[in-house]
């Protein structure tokens, strides 16, 4: 396992900046996921601790060790690529041993890893196989079979499960959560798919334009989040945002005149609710709105709701209880479940 520390990490092409004074403490046997959108960063900086790319400016250290000149060769860490990057002329077994032949270990202890990986990954039936003759989730579990076997100090995954259909996204996410489980190594993860990072992370850094607008537990960043950005990227369904104003000891907003709301700033605010905190007659305060889509989703049902202002506003519902498009419903809001957010879009905690 490795604990890694990041200080005042920087990389510019040129003239162009992508990671800007970045500060990151990685726990020994975490498994940590970087998220934001594209072009953020994300897997320049993956790429940076990986060894592929140069640091600009900063500190990069592994177990109290700096690293900023050390080759990936000698980092002690293995990478999955978002490519399978399979030697398609050789089998299953031999591409998990390739590398270990270079790291000249003895044909036995070569077998044993192979042998072992393939257990933990339920591939044993395949190790006499050629790439083209796997399914795409076989070959990422071949990927990722081939870093176990080197037994690194850090797993390093840049967006593994991007290739794969939506059935086998979801079934190897089960499967490399439970492959943490069982090895508990220190795990960075880079994704544009904020359902993989809130189900797989013990942590999630949330990135924009090269910073780090969050980091924490995916409960703290669902619950708590920083600011409108981290309140927009984090949940699905996407989090209500609600533009208001708060003068003489009042909240208001276009459809909620008088909100039980007191000790913020006057100024304007955004008033931001989770989708599952939408009430249908029932709340703190009140609106007449317009049904205008239902989806139908099986256990959970989504409701698009106009209110009168034009402002849309989204109600998970359970299962098929639900309204129908055109139907006139009053949708409530509880103070409690209110995010306020001021002027710059920062967090005012209540």
């Amino acid at each position: 396992m490795a604990q890694l520390s990041l200080k005042h990490i920087g990389k510019t092409y040129g003239a162009v900046e992508v990671i800007r004074d970045l500060n990151l403490e990685v726990v020994d046997g975490e498994f940590l996921v970087l998220v934001g959108p594209s072009g953020c960063g994300k897997s320049t900086l993956l790429r940076m601790i990986a060894g592929l790319e140069d640091i600009s400016e900063g500190t990069f250290s592994i177990d109290g060790r700096v690293v900023n000149d050390l080759p990936a060769s000698k980092r002690d860490l293995s990478m999955v690529f978002q490519s399978y990057a399979l030697y398609p002329h050789m089998s299953v077994r031999k591409n998990l041993a390739f590398g270990l032949q270079n790291m000249r270990l003895h044909r036995a202890e070569i077998d044993s890893r192979v042998a072992e990986a393939a257990r933990i990954l339920q591939i044993e039936p395949l190790l006499d196989r050629k790439p083209r003759q796997l399914s795409g989730g076989q070959k990422q579990r071949v990927a990722i079979g081939r870093s176990i076997v080197r037994e690194p100090k850090l797993f390093l995954f840049d967006e593994p499960l991007s290739n794969l259909d939506a059935e086998l996204r979801v079934q190897m996410r089960v499967e490399l959560a439970a492959l943490y489980e069982r090895l508990k190594t220190t795990m960075i993860y880079v994704t544009h798919d904020q359902v993989e990072a809130m189900t797989l992370a013990s942590r999630i850094v949330v990135l924009r334009g090269g910073k780090v607008e969050q980091v924490g537990t995916p409960v703290e960043l669902y619950t708590r989040p920083a600011n409108l950005f981290v309140a927009g990227f984090i949940g699905s369904p996407k989090i209500n945002m609600i533009p208001a104003s708060y003068e003489n000891g009042a909240a208001r907003t276009a459809d909620f005149p008088t909100l039980p709301l007191t000790g913020l700033p006057n100024g304007p605010l955004t008033l931001c609710l989770r989708p599952e905190a939408v009430t249908l007659d029932g709340g703190d305060c009140q609106a007449q709105g317009r049904v205008k889509l239902v989806e139908y989703l099986g256990a959970d049902t989504l409701v698009h709701i106009d209110l009168p202002s034009g402002q849309s506003l989204l109600f998970h519902a359970n299962g098929r209880d639900a309204q129908k498009a055109g139907q006139t419903v009053t949708v409530g809001i509880n103070a409690a479940d209110l995010h306020v957010f001021d002027a710059s879009g920062n967090r005012i905690e209540r």
